[in-house]
């Protein structure tokens, strides 16, 4: 893993002070990042240079996001469909289980929910999109590990360091986690017995893009009320149908049986 590199992190904290949309001047960017004054105007200049930032004239001068981050913005936009396509296979998925079908993307340790439809039960479980959750301790999550190569996953999880715990049933062991992901990369199912909610198990999915990377996965969650082997093998099959479809949407070629 590479070093951070600090004039990079300042330059990113100055935008990041912008999100909320305001109009910011050099004083009041100095004053909530805590960085000298001289330090400010050069990393402003520069992100003014570049064009990720635009200066108002006054008194004192203002400075408001630029063009760059608006163009950067839509190439994002264009590039990202997955979670309109995600959102069209959870209600595929679920129409045919009257689950909670959730699709979610690694970013980092945590899975980040992009699309869900919930079940029509009284008894459900509940989430909401943008929501993140440790890995290691959902079925989406382990699913989406289990693609990162050895020294992908070494990097999130060092040797020797414990696992935070969600339920009594979660993984804490990274040795234990790495030998559940072998499995799961061999089976092409990932589960969650009750180890980010203790009433509630889920088994999830890949969704692959055109390049064969995984780039999320989908699931479907059960109150443990209604969870049995009988549903564990019915909507395994049908999240793995829907994954299926979404990542050949995405442009995904399954590889031939060999014969």
């Amino acid at each position: 893993m590479g070093r951070a590199v600090p004039a990079v992190a300042r330059a990113l904290d100055i935008l990041e002070l912008f999100l909320d949309g305001q109009r910011l001047s050099a004083p009041q960017i100095t004053e909530r990042l805590g960085l000298p004054r001289t330090t400010v105007h050069e990393l402003v200049t520069t992100l003014t240079d570049r064009g990720y930032l635009i200066a108002e004239h006054g008194q004192p001068i203002g400075y408001r996001l630029g063009m760059r981050l608006f163009q950067l913005g839509n190439v994002f936009a264009d590039q990202f469909d997955l979670a309109h396509e995600a959102l069209l296979t959870a209600r595929d998925v679920a129409a045919g289980c009257d689950e909670t079908v959730q699709v979610a993307v690694l970013d980092g340790t945590d899975v980040v929910y992009i699309a869900k439809v919930d079940s029509t039960h009284p008894v459900r479980m509940v989430s909401a999109i943008g929501r993140r959750l440790p890995a290691h301790c959902t079925g989406l999550g382990k699913m989406l590990l289990s693609g990162l190569t050895p020294e992908a996953l070494d990097a999130r999880y060092p040797a020797g360091r414990a696992l935070t715990a969600m339920t009594p049933r979660s993984i804490t062991s990274p040795a234990r986690l790495r030998a559940e992901l072998r499995e799961i990369h061999e089976r092409g199912l990932a589960y969650d017995d009750c180890e980010s909610n203790e009433a509630v198990c889920c088994v999830a999915a890949p969704i692959h893009d055109r390049s064969g990377e995984m780039v999320a996965a989908v699931s479907v969650s059960v109150p443990i009320l209604r969870w049995d082997e009988d549903v564990r093998d019915r909507w395994g099959e049908l999240v793995r149908h829907g994954a299926v479809s979404l990542s050949a949407r995405l442009g995904h070629r399954a590889e031939a049986p060999a014969s």
